[in-house]
């Protein structure tokens, strides 16, 4: 029985300390809660206080809660300890099934039955991690967007043996804290937005691929066409406006045809040797001179500005 009001969760712990499991202790440090992060090594503790400056920095633009503080945050390499006053886990451990598995039994054993345990996983099922666990009941998965401290999605789904009311317990949690959750219907491979980058990927791949188009140029297509639009508004949407007075309906008696047409690939390109260095080339041509830290920047940058567009729409 999850016991403890949403509202009222004040200390998380997040399990591992990469861009993902890093990207989540600045989230919740963000919003004031007290954070311990799980670094499997200890040397892993400067790169984690790097990433958590950086992030820092983004987030004090767009505004933090009033007690949200980074002297909220401690780190320990003994899983016991930092887990003992766990009332929330974001678990963000290297995708190998194993390693899931056994920290998930691990964890069923040492943490209260009451406390959630949400996976970061992006493409494993939740049904196969909790199949060790004592208590699966209380696991689900809770697949975020990279940064996570600054793109609010968060795709759930629970396995086999996830309990409704942990479901709905989790969705409330990470509104409250300051997420976008969407609880998907069912477990499905990829999820629902990761399926979506995909096929946008696979496309430009083929297009490289065939020469039909270069790197830069496929960026430049989406920079300047959709991408800006898809920061508002979803593709359902955009159609839907596209259509005017018609709507959705115009567009797809409009368009309808073109979907026979054979414009897209939907199976995968082989990524050859040629096709890797293709990409490789394109990618390093268009960002000459920017390393990854000024490259982070400049998307951090600009996905700040778009979030606080988006908080001046929702507060009119």
């Amino acid at each position: 029985m999850l016991n403890k009001d949403p509202a009222r969760v004040r200390n998380i712990t997040c399990i591992g300390a990469g861009p993902i499991g890093g990207g989540w202790a600045a989230h919740f440090l963000a919003q004031g809660y007290q954070v311990t992060s799980y670094l499997h090594d200890a040397s892993e503790y400067d790169a984690l206080m790097r990433l958590l400056e950086t992030a820092w920095a983004s987030l004090e633009q767009i505004g933090l809660a009033d007690n949200a503080s980074l002297d909220n945050f401690q780190y320990t390499s003994d899983l016991a300890e930092a887990t003992e006053n766990a009332e929330f886990i974001q678990e963000s451990v290297p995708e190998v099934l194993k390693l899931k598995q056994d920290l998930y039994k691990t964890l069923g054993d040492i943490v209260d039955a009451n406390v959630v345990i949400a996976s970061s996983t992006s493409g494993l099922s939740m049904t196969d991690i909790q199949a060790n666990c004592a208590t699966p009941e209380r696991t689900v998965v809770a697949h975020p967007f990279n940064p996570p401290y600054l793109l609010p999605l968060v795709e759930m789904i629970g396995g086999e043996n996830t309990s409704a009311e942990c479901i709905a317990w989790t969705e409330r949690f990470y509104k409250v804290s300051g997420k976008s959750p969407l609880v998907m219907k069912k477990e499905i491979p990829g999820f629902i937005a990761t399926r979506l980058q995909e096929a946008i990927w696979r496309e430009a791949l083929h297009m490289v691929a065939n020469g039909e188009a270069t790197v830069e140029q496929i960026d430049q297509a989406v920079v300047n066409g959709p991408g800006p639009r898809w920061a508002l508004m979803g593709p359902c949407e955009i159609f839907h406006i596209g259509g005017g007075e018609g709507g959705m309906a115009y567009c797809l008696d409009q368009f309808g045809p073109a979907l026979k047409l054979p414009w897209t690939r939907l199976v995968a390109p082989e990524l050859t040797a040629e096709l890797r260095q293709a990409m490789i080339d394109g990618c390093a041509e268009m960002t000459e001179g920017q390393d990854f830290a000024s490259l982070s920047r400049k998307m951090n940058d600009g996905l700040v500005k778009i979030a606080k567009i988006k908080q001046n729409q929702h507060g009119q």
